[in-house]
């Protein structure tokens, strides 16, 4: 056993681990964020992805310990501490991205990411930022319109202020 610590959606932790801990095992049995999936074990799906020091990683390819010292977000550290949804979020529900909702906290937070890299993709450059995503409900459609509209109300990633 050893000790790793981090700071997730803004909040200093730590916990006791086992070296050969993953970072989703870690985030989701020690930490109680249920909400970063797991889907494959296996990298495939997305199902897990989080972000680390401002980039979107799947948290079932990594060790726990590998996360030592570093900036960690999941899908419950994006919205405001009163409630008030991410854009990204605000965009899937409004634009109905989801179905069963399995993987949307892996989409969502890939979203993100897409739209810290580039503000104003295009339905294709959407498309092939979510190739390691996986739906098996919607078809994508929804999800892309999601991304899309979300890409109007945000520059650079950031939630731009109400004009």
């Amino acid at each position: 056993m050893s000790k790793v610590s981090m700071t997730v959606n803004g909040k200093a932790v730590s916990g006791e681990i086992e070296g050969r801990t993953l970072l989703v095992e870690f985030l989701r049995q020690n930490l109680g964020l249920t909400g970063t999936h797991v889907g494959c074990d296996t990298s495939q799906c997305g199902c897990c992805v989080v972000h680390l020091d401002g980039k979107s990683v799947k948290a079932c390819t990594m060790l726990a310990a590998q996360a030592e010292g570093a900036d960690v977000t999941t899908i419950e550290g994006l919205a405001q501490a009163d409630g008030t949804l991410h854009p990204m979020q605000a965009a899937f529900r409004e634009h109905h991205g989801l179905q069963c909702g399995f993987c949307t906290p892996g989409m969502i937070m890939s979203a993100v990411d897409l739209l810290q890299n580039n503000a104003s993709p295009t339905e294709h450059e959407v498309r092939e930022w979510l190739e390691g995503n996986i739906c098996r409900c919607t078809g994508y459609h929804n999800i892309v319109k999601s991304i899309l509209a979300a890409a109007d109300t945000m520059k650079g990633g950031v939630p731009q202020a109400a004009e």
